[in-house]
């Protein structure tokens, strides 16, 4: 009778020890499952909803209209625009404040990491170190990266030669091209306190240096006025490469702003830009980023035609009067170059 007791109660506790760990292992389970899809919802969520340092929600006007631009759909839609921090992997080099006496102007060049050859067009034309008209001219060439290392050794090896790059560690893609405007800004803000001048443009033009020093000259002493050719009240495309969505930007129109295929901004202007680019959102195209900065610091805007970003046909002495044209190639800008140096204008 002891026995048969004493088994039952060995038999009991057994089923009561199974049923104890079976409900801790399945209550432990949900809560881990529970834990888990917890966290990844909180963690999209923080992606989501967090706000980089310093950037935020802006309501910019340009006295007729007003643009607000919402941090968090930037975020949503552009987050790494918004997020990343400008890490240079290489840096130019030669003459710049500390060992000058003439004033700088800075002819900042967005190129491609591929665009070899253009750049070396550039370099055998217009884009040269050395003094113009009392002024200090040095071109930079701002680049990011793509997955090929075969030209980023190319790079190195060409700013070894000619000090003349400026390179982050983003990749190369047409988006990217506002990092390029607002890393430059930050660039510029820490190192080069005292730049006269900065020209801004691309590596498919004509800019004649000669023409750009003279403009300053006669129109450069205001220090809040950018330069260059004014784009009033474009209409926002909603399709292929220059499309931004409804829902990041609702408006129909952009505020005028200046034409990225070259203009030239005073040097009093950067600390203003710089540190607009730390608080406002960064917009997926570069000039109309840039118009943005420019609202947000109070700067005005001077039109000139002879800033020639869609183009021209060539005439020698036209070039020469010229400040910039767009949209020639590194072969055609070594023929015309030789050109317009040998010809006398009147």
């Amino acid at each position: 009778m002891k026995k048969q007791l004493f088994c039952m109660i060995f038999i009991v506790c057994v089923l009561t020890s199974v049923l104890l760990i079976t409900s801790i292992l399945w209550t432990h389970g949900n809560l881990v499952t529970w834990n888990k899809e917890w966290d990844a919802d909180s963690l999209q969520k923080t992606q989501i909803n967090r706000l980089p340092s310093g950037k935020e929600s802006v309501n910019l006007t340009d006295g007729v209209y007003s643009y607000y631009l919402n941090i968090t759909q930037f975020l949503s839609e552009f987050p790494v625009l918004q997020d990343y921090q400008c890490s240079l992997t290489l840096t130019p080099h030669g003459h710049f404040e500390e060992t000058l006496a003439q004033p700088l102007l800075i002819l900042a060049i967005k190129s491609h990491l591929a665009s070899g050859a253009r750049r070396n067009a550039l370099r055998q034309t217009w884009a040269r170190e050395g003094e113009v008209s009392g002024y200090w001219v040095k071109p930079i060439f701002l680049t990011a990266q793509t997955a090929k290392k075969g030209q980023t050794e190319i790079l190195k090896i060409e700013n070894r030669e000619f000090g003349d790059i400026l390179q982050w560690d983003f990749s190369e893609s047409h988006h990217n091209l506002s990092l390029k405007e607002r890393c430059f800004l930050e660039w510029l803000h820490h190192h080069l306190p005292r730049v006269a001048f900065i020209f801004k443009g691309d590596d498919d033009e004509y800019v004649n240096p000669y023409a750009v020093v003279q403009y300053i000259k006669e129109h450069g002493q205001s220090p809040i006025t950018l330069h260059g050719f004014r784009q009033p009240d474009l209409a926002v495309m909603r399709h292929r490469k220059y499309s931004v969505s409804r829902t990041l930007y609702p408006f129909h129109k952009y505020p005028q702003f200046l034409s990225g295929g070259g203009f030239l901004y005073p040097g009093c202007s950067v600390k203003s830009l710089y540190e607009a680019s730390q608080k406002i959102p960064v917009f997926p195209l570069d000039d109309v980023y840039f118009a943005f900065l420019s609202l947000a610091s109070n700067l005005t805007h001077r039109h000139d035609a002879r800033f020639r970003v869609l183009g021209l046909a060539f005439d020698a002495c036209q070039y020469q009067r010229a400040l910039v044209v767009h949209g020639i190639g590194p072969e055609r800008m070594m023929e015309i170059y030789q050109v317009i140096q040998r010809t006398q204008c009147t």
